[in-house]
């Protein structure tokens, strides 16, 4: 988890539903359905007190780790003051806006997505980490991993791990640089939003395939 994300409106309505008017776009991703790790998606953070929506590469690895440590597409919540991640926590926090994610269930060769959303329909703002620098040799050098923690109750019939999903004004309040890095953790930890804020249903099994993009990737299935 998570390996797959529905971001299918545009940065500008992601931007205007956080309160962020003023935003400076540097996003040219289009909507997509099915967002799939090593594809540029927009992504939401501050920079010298600017708010920014940046398209930014899904997949993150250190420099210095190459060789040494697998691309990551997720960070877990109970890691992030290691030594891998200390850096990112501290200056490279950001948010992922989207209208849900896939998780899968069955065997392998008969994998069965779900689309999981809030049961409001509201977008979800997704915690991230990332390095808004430039990239010397890999793409991984300047990427984002979403933030990810245990799921809890009903959520374990879908997949024990799930994204951190904050409401706008606890998600605002991650971005905040003065914010420091324990409180930050702790915000995440604190102010996640619950599985009962959520609910999922089975979605076509072309999702399964990276690449694939239309709005019946997050259709329900008929019963």
């Amino acid at each position: 988890m998570c390996g797959r994300f529905d971001q299918s409106q545009t940065a500008r309505y992601y931007a205007s539903v956080f309160g962020w008017a003023d935003a400076v776009y540097d996003s040219e991703s289009t909507p997509a359905y099915n967002v799939s790790p090593g594809s540029y998606r927009p992504v939401m953070h501050l920079q010298d007190g600017e708010r920014r929506i940046d398209d930014v590469f899904w997949s993150y690895r250190a420099k210095w780790a190459e060789g040494k440590i697998p691309i990551a597409i997720n960070a877990r919540l109970d890691k992030l003051t290691n030594r891998y991640w200390s850096r990112l926590l501290k200056n490279g926090r950001a948010l992922v806006p989207a209208e849900g994610w896939y998780e899968w269930t069955g065997e392998k060769g008969k994998r069965q997505p779900w689309h999981i959303h809030r049961k409001d329909r509201a977008p979800l703002f997704m915690l991230a980490l990332a390095n808004f620098g430039s990239f010397t040799e890999n793409r991984a050098e300047a990427g984002f991993v979403l933030v990810t923690d245990d799921a809890a109750e009903g959520m374990l019939d879908i997949h024990d791990r799930r994204p951190v999903v904050l409401d706008a004004a606890d998600a605002a309040l991650w971005l905040d640089p003065a914010l420091s890095p324990e409180a930050a953790v702790e915000l995440a930890r604190n102010a996640a939003l619950p599985p009962d804020a959520f609910e999922w249903f089975k979605v076509t099994p072309a999702v399964n395939r990276a690449g694939v993009n239309s709005p019946q990737m997050a259709l329900p299935l008929p019963e």
